[in-house]
């Protein structure tokens, strides 16, 4: 016995000395309503949460949620109506859903990444908790208050998700400008398709139950003080490249990131990029 103990001293020692590791969670959060939002959760840290985007899921976020997690305790979630989150039956404001999400998981501070859908929920969230937001990562972000280019194609797709056709709602989604870049890259091409055919379904959620912002962020974003960066690819639509723009002019200190060879879906496009200006930006924090 007495010659184990210090090979038994040895390795508590090595074994306090290895970086805490966090096993996956995963389940469902109670947010306004009665509603729940389907979460995952790894690592350990500063809590950085990930948002996705619109007809797509947090499985968006994959090797994200894989690499972050590493250094930070990654949070990523369905939005309501995406991926495994049920629908809204009564009103509910995108902000206040990832407060709740964030008290259940007793985070009170986090950093929040978001790209397009998930971009106008960070900077809404930013307004309305300040206190909870350590910075924000817009990428490719939509914007409470600005009014998009009218698609004719929204109507053909509301027409095909009322038929139950959702390989042509997802069709129609991956031929408009947000997507068609990414969709020339054969890597993620199908995977893209996945995701949009599966979340098509949201099209025939009732989005009069969301409550937009009031005031919306286009008129508040000068009180935006939490270090801020904007990530856009320099394929993008026309709106994101303006919304952006309205960014960088509005924030105070906001940073931007504009990456070569990317449409819309920034992370999944060029990830080796995306991932790096992420990581520095965080780390400078």
């Amino acid at each position: 016995m007495t010659r184990l103990l210090p090979v038994t001293l040895f390795v508590l020692l090595l074994a306090s000395s290895l970086p805490a590791q966090s096993a996956q969670q995963s389940g469902f959060a109670p947010v306004e309503g009665n509603g729940k939002l389907y979460y995952e959760s790894a690592g350990t840290g500063h809590a950085l949460v990930l948002i996705h985007g619109g007809q797509m899921d947090s499985r968006m976020w994959d090797e994200q949620f894989a690499l972050f997690s590493k250094s930070y305790r990654v949070i990523r979630y369905d939005f309501r109506g995406f991926g495994k989150s049920p629908a809204a039956t009564a009103p509910f404001a995108g902000e206040d859903d990832l407060a709740a999400l964030l008290k259940f998981l007793g985070v009170q501070k986090a950093y929040i990444l978001g790209l397009s859908l998930g971009g106008r929920v960070a900077i809404d969230f930013a307004l309305a908790h300040p206190e909870m937001t350590a910075g924000i990562i817009a990428v490719a972000p939509g914007l409470s208050g600005f009014h998009f280019t009218d698609d004719p194609a929204m109507l053909d797709s509301w027409r095909a998700a009322q038929a139950g056709d959702w390989a042509k709602v997802a069709d129609l989604w991956l031929h408009t400008g947000y997507m068609a870049p990414a969709m020339e890259n054969p890597k993620i091409a199908s995977r893209l398709r996945q995701l949009a055919t599966e979340d098509a379904h949201q099209w025939l959620d009732n989005p009069s139950l969301e409550r937009i912002a009031n005031p919306p962020a286009i008129e508040r974003l000068p009180k935006i003080k939490t270090p801020t960066l904007v990530i856009v690819g320099n394929r993008d639509v026309a709106d994101i490249h303006e919304i952006c723009g309205l960014l960088y002019a509005r924030i105070p200190g906001v940073k931007e990131v504009l990456i070569e060879n990317s449409g819309h879906i920034v992370n999944m496009e060029q990830p080796e990029k995306f991932n790096r200006a992420v990581l520095d930006f965080l780390t400078a924090l």
